[in-house]
């Protein structure tokens, strides 16, 4: 179920939350416009996370309501980082066209992704693994859509593009995996093609691990809290599989788990 995004600003001055309302002018425009900048001006960029967490909220509180989250780390022990996919961005099953409004990059990554079947509201005490899991209804292939404010985000201060949903531009979803929690992710492959052509083969290859419920956990317990929590019918797609590659309008894209299930979509 889609809901309204209310985040819940932190410690930051008055005068630095003034900066990242402006510097959300900058990003909801260039988004929004299909005209990307380069960067930020210096005197606008967030200069920590928690600034980069407060512009992040905020241009997801302009694009809500939201259908999900995105959250990964680097490495099986690095503390996840996350962002919010409002349903602006585009929501498709396997199979649909994407459409060209708001496409620039069609950027892909392959992931895995869990449906919630019940609501993970704030609370005082921490959700147990048990608790993530039972609140889980299915997990399924998953294509994240990559697009951003930025002319080459790989060439921009790494809180900027944090704080550009992570470069978020969309998902979709492919069939739910039968009995998912048996599958053995340590030896999953994926592949991945753009038309005909394989960009994409790999084994056991998230940056995070293939741990995927652990960043689930940390998402129910820090990332998603200062925006009210997780609510049933949220995706949480739990980083790439793949690493980015980029589509060209008319192409199709198809992210294939052997064994659990593949996705495809096209660009208009």
């Amino acid at each position: 179920m889609a809901v309204s995004a209310q985040p819940q600003h932190s410690t930051i001055s008055a005068l630095d939350e003034d900066r990242m309302y402006a510097a959300a002018e900058l990003i909801l425009r260039a988004r929004r416009e299909c005209i990307p900048i380069h960067s930020l001006p210096e005197k606008l960029r967030p200069a920590n996370l928690d600034e980069a967490r407060t512009l992040q909220e905020i241009v997801a509180v302009a694009l809500s309501p939201l259908g999900g989250w995105k959250v990964g780390a680097s490495a099986p022990d690095a503390t996840p980082l996350c962002s919010p996919i409002p349903l602006w961005g585009g929501y498709a099953q396997s199979g649909q066209t994407i459409s060209r409004n708001f496409r620039r990059l069609r950027g892909v990554e392959a992931e895995i992704a869990f449906h919630l079947g019940h609501d993970l509201p704030r609370r005082p005490q921490p959700y147990t693994r048990d608790e993530v899991a039972a609140a889980i209804a299915s997990a399924h292939p998953a294509i994240e859509i990559l697009e951003s404010a930025f002319v080459d985000p790989d060439q921009v201060d790494r809180l900027s593009v944090f704080a550009d949903l992570e470069i978020n531009g969309g998902f979709a979803w492919g069939p739910p995996c039968p009995d998912w929690m048996r599958v053995d992710l340590t030896r999953q492959a994926v592949a991945v093609y753009v038309g005909s052509e394989a960009r994409c083969n790999a084994i056991a290859s998230n940056s995070a691990g293939t741990d995927l419920l652990r960043l689930a956990v940390w998402l129910a317990n820090h990332g998603a809290v200062r925006m009210g929590g997780l609510h049933a019918g949220d995706w949480i797609t739990t980083g790439s599989w793949s690493g980015k590659t980029f589509a060209m309008p008319g192409q199709t894209v198809r992210a294939s788990f052997p064994g659990f299930g593949e996705v495809t979509i096209q660009f208009e």
